[in-house]
């Protein structure tokens, strides 16, 4: 087995949490270090850590948050990464093929392979970020600022419908959006997706793939009521993108920009207000798979 460095964030849905803890313990070794995180931002030092010591695998033990950590540590070193699901949607561990439990989900570790997946680079205000599943600008990222992270402990994927239905009623500035320099596109809400898979089993970017060297973009021009559930019954039939206000189309380079302030977030995490412009880096970052 290859030398693996786990980082496990203690936070995520408890129950499952603690059940995780004692099966890290038991497999704690020579080539097996377990590393907890205390607070935000842990993740990300303790993966840029791991590189420094020439890990071969560092595993993310937790949602899609500590996922995005992670490979933010990580970065462009060439290490793979390890996901054991632990949080509350887990899209990424969804879109890999990953199993939820955790015996089956340390085997793919084990047992599994490698595979080269592309990393998306977030550049705003002079700071980059990566992210490996999904972004977005506007009305997504304010829900997700707007998410009571008790209550999400408490009810899990419930929280964000909670948090979309009460962003639905506020006002919505428009995010205008560059691709490839060229085509400008404008919309109260952009999702950016480098897999296929936006809030769990929803198929939002139906021709994504993640070594494809492209960002899939959806932009849905208003976000009121009767827009929402338009759109939401269209993702649940697959028909979204033929939808009047969806613009759907693939890029390589991406800029997001308002008038005013305006949020934006990276594989479910708040990371700040627009502008941000987004590139992949094709390929970058190999990945542990069934």
């Amino acid at each position: 087995m290859d030398k693996v460095f786990v980082i496990f964030n203690p936070a995520a849905r408890s129950d499952k949490s603690r059940r995780m803890r004692q099966f890290l313990d038991s497999k704690a070794g020579a080539d097996v270090v377990i590393a907890a995180t205390q607070s935000p931002g842990d993740a990300r030092q303790l993966a840029a850590r791991a590189v420094r010591e020439t890990f071969s695998v560092v595993v993310a033990a937790g949602g899609d948050g500590t996922v995005n950590e992670v490979i933010n540590g990580i970065g462009t070193s060439g290490i793979a990464l390890g996901v054991l699901p632990l949080g509350t949607v887990n899209v990424f561990a969804r879109e890999l093929g990953i199993p939820c439990k955790i015996d089956a989900a340390w085997d793919v570790l084990v047992n599994g392979r490698k595979r080269a997946i592309d990393q998306v680079c977030a550049t705003a205000k002079g700071s980059t970020r990566f992210f490996v599943q999904l972004a977005g600008a506007g009305f997504d990222a304010r829900a997700v600022r707007t998410t009571d992270w008790k209550l999400k402990r408490r009810i899990g994927p419930f929280s964000y419908v909670w948090a979309g239905l009460k962003t639905v009623a506020s006002k919505h500035g428009v995010v205008e959006v560059f691709a490839n320099g060229a085509g400008k596109h404008a919309g109260a809400a952009v999702l950016i997706g480098n897999g296929r898979f936006y809030g769990g089993p929803f198929s939002l970017f139906p021709k994504a793939r993640l070594d494809d060297g492209l960002m899939d973009v959806c932009v849905f021009h208003t976000c009121g009521y009767w827009d929402v559930l338009r759109y939401g019954q269209g993702i649940l039939c697959g028909s979204h993108t033929t939808l009047r206000g969806v613009e759907y189309f693939q890029c390589d380079q991406l800029t997001c920009s308002a008038t005013q302030a305006t949020p934006y977030q990276l594989d479910g995490e708040d990371v700040g207000d627009l502008p941000v412009t987004f590139s992949v880096f094709a390929r970058s970052m190999q990945v542990m798979v069934p």
